[in-house]
C-alpha cells in the first residue's frame, strides 16, 4: 500500500464568502469541475439538503467519467469543506478529501486536498503513474475554472 496526498491553492481575486458558496452546493460543480466535460451525458444525483453538511452528489458516466459519490461532512461557513469521497469505477477507493478559504491579499487562498492508499491494481498503476502529476493537474484545472466562475459572477 502507498499513502498519496494531492493539494493544489490557488488565489481567487474574491473574498472567502464569494467564493465559499461554490463549492459548499453541489448544484454548482458542473461549472466549474474539472472532470465534467469527460463525458457529457454523465447521469448526476442529487440528494440531502441543497448544501453543507449531509449534501450529496453521485454521478455514473461513460469509462473516463466513471462513477462514484461525495458527501459533505462538515463545512464551516467560508473556511473550509470536508468531503468524502467514494469512487465506485474505474476502480473503487474512498479518499478524504477538502478545501480551505484562506483570506489573502484582498482575495482567497484556495487549497483543495485529497488523501488516499493506492491498493491493488492501484498500487501496480502507481508505480507508473505519479498520483500527484496526474490528479494534481485535474486540481489546477479545477480551481482556475473556479476562479473564473467566481469573478465572472456565474
Amino acid at each position: 500500500m502507498a499513502a498519496y496526498t494531492i493539494t493544489r491553492s490557488a488565489f481567487i481575486p474574491a473574498p472567502p464568502e464569494a467564493v465559499y458558496p461554490h463549492v459548499v452546493n453541489f448544484h454548482g460543480w458542473p461549472a466549474w469541475s474539472p472532470w465534467e466535460d469527460l463525458d457529457p451525458g454523465m447521469e448526476r444525483t442529487y440528494s440531502g439538503p441543497q448544501s453543507g453538511v449531509g449534501a450529496q452528489y453521485s454521478w455514473r458516466g461513460n469509462r473516463k467519467a466513471g462513477a462514484g459519490s461525495m458527501q459533505i461532512l462538515e463545512a464551516v461557513e467560508a473556511e473550509s469543506i470536508r468531503l468524502r469521497l467514494v469512487f465506485v469505477k474505474p476502480f473503487k477507493a474512498v479518499n478524504p478529501t477538502g478545501f480551505t478559504f484562506e483570506p489573502d491579499h484582498g482575495g482567497t487562498r484556495v487549497t483543495w486536498s485529497m488523501k488516499g492508499q493506492n491498493t491493488g491494481v492501484a498500487a501496480v498503476f502507481a508505480k507508473v503513474m505519479n498520483m500527484d502529476t496526474m490528479i494534481g493537474k485535474d486540481f489546477e484545472k479545477g480551481l482556475a475554472n473556479l476562479a473564473k466562475v467566481v469573478t465572472e459572477g456565474r
